[in-house]
């Protein structure tokens, strides 16, 4: 069972499920863009027999506090994250990073690679496929604000987002849940802080993407990329190049699924299991 707990960052009280495991190197999980923690609910199971592992909500999602709209950039949460394994005295961690989690655990552990025991990047490299950019772009910036009750929450997910559509109803309305809250006219909203979604309507204009090159190639830990056969995110050309310029660069495919893996599928568990030692 897991325990929610928080942690002041940045002035900003951020909440983290603590899934069990003290006293065993510690295991950090980020979510992807319009994620939570609860992403690796079925995930942590799988790690605590040999893993103390947390799952961060990142500013602005699930149950952690807003902020103000400008400070929603990958800089901020690469200071929000290192704010976060300061607090807890973590020292040295391994970290999965699913879309834009696995963006910010590039940054850090390209910027402090002596902390970082092992990197796992969910469906996410430096580089992004255009298609999947605009798609995301598309879904999240002119999502629909409010919803009549959960069933309508797991249909426009199932509408729109690909991992949605091979989980049946009930398992996608536990999944669904929380990422909504009860608003003040009785339907449910989203728990995201809308002010997330206005850069990305403005996205491709004047913005400038982060070389995420630079602090990938500073990477010391060993790293294994999950890809979604299907992925329109992460393509088979971007894992070839992180290959050549990481010095230790593992890779695994789930068939049928697009971006992105929730990391139980066979072939991402078993290849989880193998790079973590745990076979």
């Amino acid at each position: 069972m897991s325990v929610s707990s928080f942690v002041t960052v940045n002035g900003l009280k951020l909440h983290f499920l603590d899934h069990g495991g003290a006293g065993k190197p510690v295991l950090v999980c980020i979510h992807g863009l319009t994620g939570n923690a609860h992403n690796f609910d079925g995930l942590a199971p799988h790690l605590t027999p040999a893993y103390h592992v947390l799952s961060l909500d990142v500013r602005g999602r699930g149950d952690s506090q807003w902020g103000p709209g400008i400070d929603y950039t990958p800089q901020t949460y690469l200071s929000d994250l290192t704010g976060f394994v300061d607090a807890l005295a973590i020292s040295r961690a391994t970290l999965i990073g699913t879309s834009m989690g696995g963006m910010i655990s590039t940054l850090f552990a390209g910027g402090h690679p002596e902390r970082v025991e092992r990197l796992i990047l969910n469906d996410i490299g430096p580089d992004i496929d255009p298609r999947g950019l605009q798609r995301i772009m598309d879904y999240v910036g002119e999502a629909q604000s409010e919803f009549d009750d959960i069933r309508a929450v797991a249909a426009y997910y199932r509408e729109t987002y690909p991992p949605a559509r091979n989980l049946t109803d009930d398992a996608l309305e536990q999944w669904v849940k929380w990422s909504v809250k009860p608003g003040p006219n009785g339907k449910l909203v989203w728990k995201m802080d809308p002010q997330i979604r206005k850069p990305v309507r403005r996205a491709g204009s004047a913005s400038r993407p982060l070389d995420m090159w630079v602090p990938f190639a500073r990477i010391s830990a060993p790293i294994l990329v999950v890809r979604g056969a299907e992925s329109d995110i992460l393509t088979p050309q971007t894992i070839a190049q992180m290959k050549t310029v990481a010095r230790e660069v593992h890779s695994v495919e789930v068939p049928g699924v697009g971006h992105a893996p929730s990391l139980t599928e066979p072939e991402a568990l078993a290849a989880i299991r193998q790079f973590l030692g745990l076979e």
